[in-house]
């Protein structure tokens, strides 16, 4: 007979037991896949950023799109994409932050981790060091896009994570 120890609950297994707790509750909204403002959000992955609460938003008012950086990369540009020419939003709202960890990071870290892995990643850091003029390269790498029919409605943002304010960015300053 074996005897093994219990495994020890991960923090996966929490978020498997909160969904668990949802389902319960849960009820379907009746709603299709087009968010109601036709909008797209594009933003930092930062924990710190509670998008939803922080703009007013509702389950279904908006895409968002998240990753390190709230960087436009090609892949944001692929999902962009989708979601104007297949699910009909007409705005875009980039938004980053103060405090972004990108701002710490160079491109050196792509250096660091091929000579880890012994594979230079496809990818770019996209760091920074000026969030405002990050800001405007993104809205810039939307507005360029030929891809994406709808960029009269691209705005910019600095989110601070102290107050919780957002600041607009102007593309010409």
């Amino acid at each position: 007979m074996s005897t093994s120890a219990p495994r020890t609950a991960t923090v996966t297994d929490r978020l498997v037991e909160a969904n668990r707790a949802y389902a319960a509750r849960f009820t379907d909204p009746g709603m299709g896949a087009r968010p109601v403002l036709r909008v797209a959000v594009v933003a930092c992955m930062d924990a710190r950023l509670d998008l939803h609460a922080a703009l007013g938003l509702e389950l279904g008012d908006c895409h968002t799109i998240r990753n390190a950086g709230g960087v436009v990369t090609d892949d944001t540009i692929r999902s962009l994409t989708i979601s104007q020419r297949a699910l009909g939003t007409r705005s875009v709202a980039l938004i980053h932050h103060t405090g972004c960890g990108l701002q710490t990071l160079t491109e050196d870290f792509r250096h660091e981790l091929e000579l880890e892995v012994g594979q230079r990643p496809a990818w770019a850091v996209e760091a920074f060091q000026d969030v405002d003029q990050d800001v405007r390269q993104s809205m810039q790498r939307v507005r360029t896009s030929p891809f994406l029919p709808h960029t009269d409605e691209v705005r910019g943002f600095v989110f601070d994570v102290t107050t919780g304010l957002l600041r607009e960015i102007d593309p010409n300053s």
